[in-house]
């Protein structure tokens, strides 16, 4: 199983970023705008609208308040398996580090869901820009 991480510091209060990851509905309006074009519930599932047209069902697998940890799963024809993680973690009073982890198979797509991760995290920096986040992703 191919594992991607992407991580991303914010010159953001942890508890403000964890309000946006943590919003199940919202990801088109509070941290992804942009990227996403829509996110409508159906039930537990959201149904996401990206960009670039492609629309994908995602289910919560946990959502850890105490951990500022976000767990979901995509239900797709394209990939036999995809799971992912985002957590928040602070650093210091007025910044936090974004963790976000895929696991996907089959291998074979890996390429694209980096690429579309790298493109979600540039849209969760703009949406933090007005308070000077920072450009660092590894």
């Amino acid at each position: 199983m191919a594992s991607i991480r992407k991580e991303i510091l914010l010159d953001a209060p942890a508890s403000d970023v964890w309000d946006a990851v943590r919003d199940f509905g919202a990801l088109h309006t509070r941290l992804v705008p942009g990227f996403v074009l829509d996110t409508r519930l159906d039930g537990e599932a959201r149904i996401v609208t990206f960009a670039n047209g492609t629309v994908a069902r995602e289910i919560p697998v946990d959502c850890d308040d105490t951990r500022r940890r976000l767990v979901y799963a995509v239900i797709s024809e394209r990939v036999t398996q995809h799971s992912a993680s985002v957590q928040i973690i602070a650093s210091g009073d007025a910044g936090c580090r974004m963790v976000w982890i895929t696991d996907v198979l089959p291998h074979e797509v890996a390429p694209y869901i980096s690429d579309q991760m790298d493109l979600g995290v540039a849209a969760v920096q703009r949406a933090f820009a007005s308070r000077g986040s920072q450009a660092e992703v590894t």
